[in-house]
């Protein structure tokens, strides 16, 4: 692989006949509540889904599927099936608990949840915290399938197998996808995949444009689903400690008063990096996905859409930046971090009050080492020329986190100096 990697069929793609035959071969599906919740049972035996109010939530992300007409077969089979995998997960939480109650008494000790912009370094540095076994973490395939089923017996984890083998598949289909976002089964994951079950979060957007969803995601308090998600983490940590975890997600962001109601001692790093250099990185692997998901590129759209949506992240950062109390938070900055991240991760190790053991130190080494930036080559973006973005009214859109933030604007391919 080239260590500069150039995408110049975002807009208009050159499909392999890999990517064309996946299209081809998928089914219709029909994008109704008790078609996804009928397919959980069968895959899990169970019926018990606990409370009842995630079905509006549910059939608001079907709609939303439905509205959402550029969507190919493959498009609406994949997000069909992480549906019915996130019904299949909450059938296998509801039942576990309801075996062992005593796991909703189970402590979940000053959580370590690193909050950033998506493509801000957000995912390295929670790799690199989780590399301490003191912590426990949600690595992809655990994420995947929180809670194991009865035949999942042995070593390696069948669901380890299980995910290897999809994101291997998805990997030979979309073979630069590593270069902007590595999915190995290991690796530390969202742990906003634990909201999943309960059909919350901003999970939808990044495989649709879910309108209704959207508007109705930001108009509710995320606290419930908060507490849904370390409900899970009780689980799993029921199942294998410890039980202070590191996680990270960039819908922290955006409601850090909903993180610390449920986790008051949570300890939170939050990420910054220039907005401008996040969406022309996240927008790219968007479109670069895309175009398995969808029968057309409209990347001006596509833009339009995730800058709207960061806008509204930041906003809301700005708005709440203090709802933690200051003794349990940093600011992380991109351009900081990337000189020099042990010190960076010595700061989230002082602040969450946690000795870096030589143990700890030697793992921490060996992960950097072999995760250095641009391991699988480096994605040159055009947000201008591919995306039609006018950069110079896009900075001054982001003015307030600028004056609120110093991070160091990057530059942009084209962009005037």
């Amino acid at each position: 692989m080239p260590d500069d990697i150039r995408i110049d069929d975002l807009a208009q793609p050159r499909l392999t006949p890999l990517q064309q035959q996946a299209i081809d071969a998928c089914p219709p599906v029909r994008m109704d509540v008790e078609e996804v919740l009928s397919a959980a049972r069968a895959a899990t035996g169970l019926s018990d889904f606990g409370a009842d109010d995630f079905r509006s939530r549910l059939a608001l992300w079907l709609r939303s599927y439905d509205a959402d007409k550029d969507l190919t077969t493959l498009g609406r089979a994949t997000l069909f099936g992480e549906c019915v995998r996130y019904a299949s997960a909450r059938l296998r939480i509801e039942d576990l608990i309801r075996r062992h109650p005593e796991i909703e008494q189970v402590e979940i000790d000053r959580p370590i949840m690193v909050a950033g912009l998506p493509r801000s370094g957000t995912t390295h540095l929670v790799n690199i915290l989780a590399a301490d076994p003191r912590l426990r973490s949600t690595p992809l395939w655990e994420t995947m399938e929180p809670i194991p089923g009865p035949d999942d017996i042995g070593d390696p984890d069948p669901r380890h197998v299980r995910t290897a083998q999809m994101w291997g598949a998805f990997e030979a289909m979309l073979p630069l996808m590593p270069a902007m976002h590595e999915m190995a089964p290991d690796h530390v994951h969202e742990d906003i995949e634990l909201q999943g079950p309960d059909f919350s979060s901003y999970l939808p957007e990044w495989l649709s444009r879910p309108v209704a969803w959207r508007e109705h995601y930001l108009a509710t308090d995320q606290t419930p689903h908060y507490a849904y998600a370390k409900r899970v983490m009780q689980a799993l940590t029921w199942l294998k400690g410890p039980n202070r975890w590191v996680v990270k997600s960039p819908p922290h962001m955006e409601n850090l008063p909903a993180l610390i109601a449920v986790h008051p001692k949570a300890i939170v790093p939050v990420t910054h990096r220039d907005p401008v250099a996040v969406l022309q990185s996240a927008i790219t692997m968007i479109a670069y996905g895309d175009r398995t998901r969808r029968v057309r590129q409209d990347l001006p759209a596509l833009a339009a859409w995730w800058i709207d949506r960061i806008e509204v992240l930041l906003r809301r950062c700005v708005r709440d930046r203090d709802a933690i109390p200051a003794g349990q938070s940093i600011d992380i900055l991109f351009h900081e971090y990337m000189a020099d991240q042990k010190a960076t991760v010595r700061r989230v190790y002082a602040l969450a009050d946690l000795e870096m053991t030589p143990e700890a130190e030697a793992r921490i080494d060996h992960f950097l080492a072999a995760n250095p930036r641009n391991k699988h080559g480096r994605v040159v973006y055009d947000l201008i020329g591919d995306f039609g973005v006018d950069v110079g009214a896009l900075r001054e859109r982001f003015a307030f986190y600028y004056d609120r933030f110093p991070v160091r604007r990057e530059a942009v391919l084209g962009e005037k100096a």
